[in-house]
C-alpha cells in the first residue's frame, strides 16, 4: 500500500438509491469536500484525508469484511443480512445511527389468512429478500419455518401460491394493501448507520477516524436540536421548562408591559412533537416559535 493510503481513510457509501443523496449531505457538513472521477466510482477528498467508494448498497459490508474500505454507511438491516449469511456475526462496529433511511422488515400475510401471530408461521413458507435476517429473528423466537428468497416483488409470492406470508421491508404499508397482505409484526427496525470492521487501525487512521466522529457528533446533534422561543407566565417557568424535552438551562428575558410573563428561549437536545406544543399552551404559553 502507498504511503498517503496509509494516511487515508475510504468510506463507502451507496452508489444510487435512498440513502445515497442524505450519506454525501451528512458527510459535507461535516466538512468534506470531493473531486469526482472520471468513473464516478471513487471520489478523492480534498479538504480532509477521507475518500469515497459509491457502490451497491449490499457491496458495503463485504468491502469492510475484506478490508478494502475502513468505514461504510448502509441500512442495518442490509448489514445484518451480509453478516448472518458470511458467518460473519459480530465482525462489523455500528459506531453511529445516521437518524435516516428508517424502514422496517416486517412479516406480512394475506388479510384472510386467520394467521394473528408469529406463532402461526410454523412450518410455513415465508418469501424474503432477507433470508439470513428473517430465519434468524425468528429462530431467535423459536419459531421454523421454510424461507425461499426472491430478489424483488416479494409481495406477490403469496397470491401466486409460492408463498404463505412474506418478510419485506416497510414504510407506509400501502404496497401490502395493494397486494391484499396485512402487515403481521414488526421483525427489525432499521437505519442508516455508520460501521467499521473490528480490525485495529494504524495510529493515524485512528486519529483521523477520531477527529472524523468529532465532526460527524456536532452535525447529528445539531441535526436533532430545536431552538425554541416562547412566552410563559413567571408562576409556570418551573412547569414549562419540564415539558421541552432535553432542555438545556433556558434563557429569560422581561417582557415591556408584562411583569408577570417572560418570554423564554430554550434549546431542545430531543425530539419535539404536537403532544409537546400542546402541553406549553396547556401551561399558559404563547407565540410559540
Amino acid at each position: 500500500m502507498k504511503k498517503r493510503d496509509q494516511d487515508r481513510l475510504r468510506v463507502a457509501i451507496q452508489k444510487s438509491g435512498r440513502l445515497s443523496e442524505r450519506s454525501l449531505e451528512v458527510l459535507k457538513n461535516c466538512g468534506l469536500r470531493f473531486a469526482r472521477s472520471k468513473d464516478k466510482l471513487f471520489w478523492y477528498g480534498q479538504d480532509f484525508p477521507v475518500d469515497l467508494l459509491l457502490v451497491r448498497d449490499d457491496d458495503i459490508p463485504r468491502l469492510l469484511l475484506e478490508g478494502v474500505c475502513e468505514l461504510g454507511i448502509v441500512g442495518e438491516n442490509i448489514a445484518r443480512e451480509v453478516m448472518l449469511e458470511r458467518d460473519s456475526d459480530g465482525e462489523l462496529n455500528l459506531l453511529r445511527r445516521l437518524g435516516f433511511g428508517h424502514c422496517r422488515l416486517s412479516v406480512a400475510v394475506p388479510e384472510d389468512s386467520g394467521i394473528d401471530a408469529l406463532d402461526g408461521l410454523r412450518d410455513l413458507r415465508i418469501a424474503t429478500s432477507y433470508p439470513a435476517l428473517t430465519r434468524d429473528l425468528l429462530e431467535k423466537q423459536g419459531i421454523r419455518t421454510h424461507i425461499s428468497e426472491l430478489s424483488g416483488s416479494v409481495e406477490i409470492a403469496p397470491s401466486m401460491g409460492t408463498a404463505d406470508a412474506i418478510a419485506d421491508l416497510v414504510s407506509t404499508g400501502t404496497t401490502l394493501r395493494a397486494n391484499h397482505l396485512r402487515e403481521l409484526e414488526v421483525l427489525f427496525e432499521s437505519t442508516a448507520a455508520l460501521y467499521k470492521s473490528t480490525r485495529a487501525l494504524p495510529e493515524e487512521k485512528q486519529a483521523l477516524l477520531d477527529r472524523m466522529l468529532a465532526r460527524l457528533d456536532g452535525v447529528l446533534q445539531a441535526a436533532e436540536s430545536k431552538y425554541v422561543m416562547l412566552h410563559a407566565p413567571r408562576a409556570r417557568l418551573e412547569e414549562v421548562t419540564r415539558i421541552l424535552p432535553g432542555a438545556e438551562h433556558p434563557t429569560l428575558m422581561e417582557l415591556e408591559g408584562s411583569p408577570d410573563r417572560v418570554a423564554l428561549h430554550a434549546v431542545c437536545r430531543e425530539t419535539l412533537f404536537w403532544e409537546h406544543l400542546e402541553a406549553l399552551k396547556g401551561a399558559g404559553a404563547t407565540a410559540i416559535l
